[in-house]
């Protein structure tokens, strides 16, 4: 099972990949192309007006989207108690471990084999513990996958409301399927802005 680092590595991020946006630009059509280029318009937008393709940088929306700032913030501070948790835990298991060591000679057949029962059926409560924390932190960070990516949809249709980008692609440097991305149709900083905005908005 993974430990709980990695879910805030993997889940968060894959959630970001997954439900986010980026860029590309399709080829211009050939009854198009001969009247742009007579009048000297380089603009591919007003070319392939109608099928505009834009890409968000996800490495920069992770470390610009304050929500997803805090919210990884608090998963993690989450994430260390659970650790600090079960290690003080574990420490006073193997406190009474090395106490019954030390009292194993003086004990009876009898008392010593009640004494490593009630140590087994102490580190099998603390497994099921451990188990249980972890997987109630994975429904937590579930639930933040689910709320962000609502979010984003949510975000996205009122950006997108005026039908200006026929596609709306995520990126990710050196985790993508695109080969070529034409920086003029980077949105990124306008998708950043207006999602903190709607976050301040929300907090108020």
């Amino acid at each position: 099972m993974r430990t709980s680092k990695q879910f805030v590595k993997s889940g968060i991020l894959a959630a970001m990949a997954a439900g986010t946006f980026m860029a590309c630009q399709q080829p211009a059509k050939k009854d198009s192309t001969p009247a742009a280029t007579a009048s000297g318009d380089n603009n591919t937008a007003t070319v392939n007006k109608g099928f505009i393709i834009a890409y968000v940088d996800i490495d920069t929306v992770e470390a610009n989207y304050n929500y997803f700032k805090e919210k990884k913030a608090e998963l993690e501070k989450k994430q260390q108690a659970i650790d600090n948790e079960l290690k003080a835990n574990v420490r006073v298991l193997q406190n009474e471990a090395s106490d019954f060591q030390r009292k194993a000679q003086s004990m009876t057949q009898a008392e010593g084999e009640a004494a490593q029962r009630i140590l087994y059926d102490k580190q099998q409560q603390l497994e099921g513990k451990a188990q249980s924390m972890r997987s109630q932190y994975a429904e937590q960070e579930n639930k933040f996958n689910e709320e962000l990516q609502k979010r984003l949809n949510d975000f996205l249709q009122k950006f997108n409301s005026d039908k200006k980008y026929a596609y709306i692609l995520s990126y990710r440097s050196g985790a993508s399927n695109v080969l070529y991305k034409d920086e003029q149709y980077n949105i990124t900083n306008e998708v950043i802005a207006g999602l903190n905005e709607a976050n301040a908005t929300e907090k108020k």
